[in-house]
């Protein structure tokens, strides 16, 4: 059951649908607190609910507006997101999201109270063309292979208008995409790409284009992308609020800089419009008869030699520079496949001739630097405190790289791991006493926690050997600890 205050943080932003439903003489269909118990659809591209879109969004207001005859279509979609059933979705994506403040400083739940008194005066300046989005928070992360990734952050207030347009837009949009198109589609992940990028190879085409566009998302030209994507819908209101979406300035240190070009990671409609803007290289590539896979910015194409490879990258500077789009010579490459990253894997040759998938070594070392921080023998935390940590890191690495043919390396990553944990119990421990009372405990003679003890301030080296027998597998079994093989 519901608590009020939960209740509130829904039902707020459909409280004026609810209200105008009753002055109209129209019944309710129910309250924004019970829809959270609504057995939602799937979308018309959603195989068993993957990728990286939730299957909820592709049902309700979307239907009407793909199948419908006498329905609003794609001239009234912004009555449609701003309808209450896509609101309450679009609100219940936000809030499972999480996600920081942006610029207005307002959480999510206090984003839900003020949406009580101002949803009203919202939806009316959405609805009449006057709404202006307020600009987005930069915010700089570090990226896995060094240097920085700006994000730009919206309101959490823009980030729900955001995702109910996405809601409208995507199942109308993403059918129009290429089937060489991976990223930030429903029913489609980068699994999927890997797996296509080893048939191309398995089948000889083992050469490949591998283009890395320079800061993509920061690149991106307003007036290209928005005459791609009004070939596409027709509803004016809509394109109206996604330019103005796309020209909300950047603060940063409480400066307001004015953007020209960008469209910012961080806003939910973004990979939609990366999509209809990169679409018309992938409609390119299918015309000349390419063999090709792209997932969001990454554009792979698999040909037979080394001379194809450029005669293709040379045709793709044509493409990108008529988006306006820059490639980024020193990270693209025309060269033999094995061995060469794409979306964290690798693929490898048998002696027999058989392509098969691996993880990429800077994956690889990507991981055991985050291992590493999880496992740090300084803090003083319990070897259960760090356990929790990889419970929440280990099962989510494990999922994505699951398609790896290498067990060897994941029974390696295993063994290191143990390694690593037995050497925090140690450290924990401290003084020899402690160590051998504890290692009794667990079942250790008197020889092996002597031994062990003996040593105690040598962590690394007493993690192997006799505590390989102390505390084995099962041991980290019990604690939880996710295996990788």
């Amino acid at each position: 059951m519901a608590t009020r205050s939960e209740e509130s943080a829904e039902v707020v932003v459909a409280a004026y649908l609810e209200r105008r439903a009753e002055r109209e003489g129209k019944p309710t269909i129910m309250l924004l607190g019970s829809a959270t118990h609504q057995m939602l659809g799937q979308p018309g591209r959603t195989d068993g609910g993957r990728g990286e879109l939730l299957p909820e969004i592709g049902r309700d207001e979307t239907q009407l507006a793909r199948h419908e005859p006498g329905g609003l279509g794609r001239d009234d979609l912004l009555t449609q997101a701003l309808a209450r059933e896509n609101l309450v979705l679009a609100w219940k994506r936000v809030k499972a999201n999480r996600g920081s403040a942006g610029v207005d400083g307002l959480t999510i739940q206090e984003t839900a109270d003020h949406l009580k008194t101002h949803w009203l005066r919202i939806r009316e300046e959405l609805q009449n063309g006057r709404y202006r989005p307020q600009p987005v928070r930069r915010v700089q992360i570090p990226k896995s292979g060094g240097g920085m990734r700006e994000l730009g952050i919206p309101t959490v207030t823009d980030r729900l208008i955001q995702q109910a347009l996405l809601q409208i837009l995507q199942p109308l949009i993403d059918p129009t995409f290429s089937e060489h198109s991976y990223g930030f589609r429903p029913g489609r992940r980068a699994q999927d790409a890997v797996l296509q990028a080893q048939r191309h190879v398995q089948a000889g085409w083992s050469v490949v284009v591998d283009v890395d566009l320079e800061k993509f998302f920061d690149r991106v030209n307003h007036d290209v992308l928005m005459d791609r994507l009004a070939k596409r819908i027709s509803d004016k209101a809509v394109l109206r609020l996604i330019r103005r979406y796309l020209e909300a300035g950047i603060m940063d240190a409480g400066v307001v800089t004015e953007r020209y070009e960008g469209t910012p990671q961080g806003g939910p409609i973004s990979p939609l419009l990366a999509n209809v803007l990169l679409d018309e290289v992938d409609r390119a590539l299918e015309r000349r008869g390419h063999r090709f896979v792209r997932y969001a910015d990454d554009c792979n194409v698999y040909v037979r030699s080394q001379k194809a490879g450029e005669r293709v990258l040379a045709g793709l500077h044509k493409l990108y520079d008529r988006l306006h789009l820059k490639v980024n010579e020193a990270k693209t490459a025309v060269a033999r496949v094995y061995g060469r990253k794409f979306l964290g894997y690798c693929l490898w040759r048998t002696t027999k001739g058989e392509v098969k998938r691996a993880v990429a070594s800077k994956a690889i070392s990507t991981f055991k630097q985050r291992i590493r921080q999880i496992t740090r023998r300084t803090g003083g935390r319990s070897l259960s405190e760090v356990a929790e940590e990889l419970k929440r890191y280990l099962p989510g690495w494990k999922a994505y790289f699951h398609l790896a043919q290498t067990p060897r390396v994941f029974r390696e990553l295993d063994e290191w791991l143990r390694h690593r944990l037995r050497a925090v119990q140690l450290k924990h421990w401290r003084r020899g006493t402690t160590m051998y009372r504890e290692l009794r405990a667990l079942g250790a003679n008197s020889d092996q926690a002597a031994r062990v003890a003996g040593n105690a301030r040598r962590w690394w080296h007493n993690s192997r050997l006799e505590m390989n027998r102390i505390m084995p597998i099962a041991y980290f079994d019990r604690l939880g600890v996710t295996r990788l093989s």
